[in-house]
């Protein structure tokens, strides 16, 4: 079975550094989203052109989701459904409801969606990302049905985490797949 990989760039994109961009290169099966603006996100907007994105799929596919992104896919599924979303790799979820974490541009994703996803996931977190605290994104999983994996200090796993292709990140992908399969 062919399967597809839906990247979700969080604030600002993924810039030519981030592990996003590395395996949108690698993974000819790879479709990345692009939003209208990445410094000013609306979440109506935001999930407006994701759900665009997932009715054009037809191949079984899992999303692929960095920092705000993560928000993003949870706000989505509350009140959308497609066949061919198969599972999330949900990596640095940023914590919209902590003005401490969080910058005010974001708020408008704030409450952050506390359900069980629809299909298998799996929440990727550093101990040391400014963005949410380590409790609070195990603390997400668990309300999201994600397995959860510690992944030590790599911030907020991003370009400055300098991980180009991110190998453990495909590992994680792949024990995903397994799990769905």
């Amino acid at each position: 079975m062919d399967i597809q990989l839906l990247i979700l760039p969080g604030l600002g994109n993924s810039g030519e550094k981030h592990w996003q961009t590395f395996w949108h290169e690698k993974f000819k099966n790879s479709i990345r989203i692009v939003q209208d603006n990445w410094d000013e996100p609306l979440r109506k907007d935001w999930i407006t052109r994701l759900d665009e994105a997932i009715s054009k799929l037809e191949e079984p596919t899992i999303l692929v989701a960095h920092s705000l992104a993560v928000s993003l896919v949870l706000h989505w599924a509350e009140t959308n459904s497609n066949k061919n979303i198969i599972g999330a790799l949900l990596v640095a979820p940023a914590d919209v409801d902590s003005p401490e974490h969080t910058p005010e541009i974001i708020r408008n994703f704030s409450p952050m969606p506390l359900y069980t996803l629809p299909f298998p996931s799996i929440v990727v977190a550093s101990e040391n990302d400014p963005y949410a605290s380590f409790e609070r994104k195990k603390y997400f999983a668990e309300k999201w049905g994600s397995d959860f994996v510690n992944v030590g200090l790599q911030g907020h796993i991003n370009s400055d985490s300098d991980l180009k292709y991110w190998e453990e990140g495909q590992l994680i992908l792949q024990k995903l797949i397994e799990k769905i399969f």
